[in-house]
């Protein structure tokens, strides 16, 4: 298992028998798992118990998934996995922009299911472990990480970011006058081969800039190494390069 503590998934499906596999799949793989039918039940349970990984569907009864989705992110920052029948390009960008860490359609394999949601508690439950060897609080300039709290501030402002952006930014800030590839940042990321489709880094990278950096198009934070890839920006005017 990824970790000696049992993590535990809030499945949000409307669909009483998907929901019945996600959790009876889930729970074979040592998985806790809760399950409600619609999102004003999954925001009232997230209030009230910690999950590691939410599975939500977007299609839901009195409230959609973008609306919980938006809810989640508004409070917390434990991964999401959009689980759905939308399957076109503009509702998985949409899913992304909104704070979604992963995006899969229906139909759907099991055993692809299994390691998405693996993928995405390994790195949010790495996140929480606290090392002797690496500092839990991290500072560039006027930005501030807390990788034991999973706590952003910049500004004096607490920003919400999503576990993939959290994840992001703390490899950027750990390594700061290391430049990072899109490849190697996908495989640090999200654990897998690079595909050469720029745009999940891409679009991570630019929901970050939005919520970080008081001009997004000209970013302070993170910079762009044209051709290469990212690093943190020297935070010196003439150093640098847009």
């Amino acid at each position: 298992m990824i970790n000696k503590m049992q993590p535990y998934i809030l499945a949000v499906e409307d669909d009483l028998e998907i929901s019945k596999l996600i959790v009876k799949t889930l729970s074979e793989e040592n998985y806790k798992v809760d399950s409600v039918y619609d999102g004003r039940s999954a925001c009232e349970v997230l209030r009230n118990q910690v999950y590691h990984l939410v599975i939500l569907d977007l299609m839901l009864p009195d409230m959609d998934g973008w609306d919980v989705l938006r809810w989640i992110r508004n409070h917390m920052n434990i991964p999401v996995l959009i689980l759905t029948a939308r399957d076109s390009e503009a509702d998985t960008i949409l899913g992304l922009n909104l704070g979604a860490d992963d995006y899969l359609t229906k139909p759907y394999h099991v055993g692809e299911l299994i390691a998405r949601v693996n993928a995405q508690l390994r790195r949010y439950l790495k996140l929480n472990e606290q090392s002797p060897k690496e500092s839990s609080i991290l500072h560039h300039g006027e930005l501030t990480l807390n990788c034991h709290t999973c706590e952003a501030t910049v500004r004096n402002q607490t920003i919400s970011l999503t576990a993939k952006e959290f994840a992001i930014l703390e490899l950027l800030m750990r390594s700061p006058k290391q430049i990072y590839s899109k490849s190697q940042i996908f495989a640090a990321i999200w654990h897998d081969d690079y595909t050469s489709d720029d745009n999940t880094v891409m679009v991570h990278i630019r929901r970050l800039r939005e919520k970080i950096e008081e001009n997004p198009s000209q970013p302070v934070y993170i910079q762009t190494i044209w051709g290469i890839g990212y690093r943190m920006g020297k935070l010196d005017s003439e150093d640098i390069v847009w």
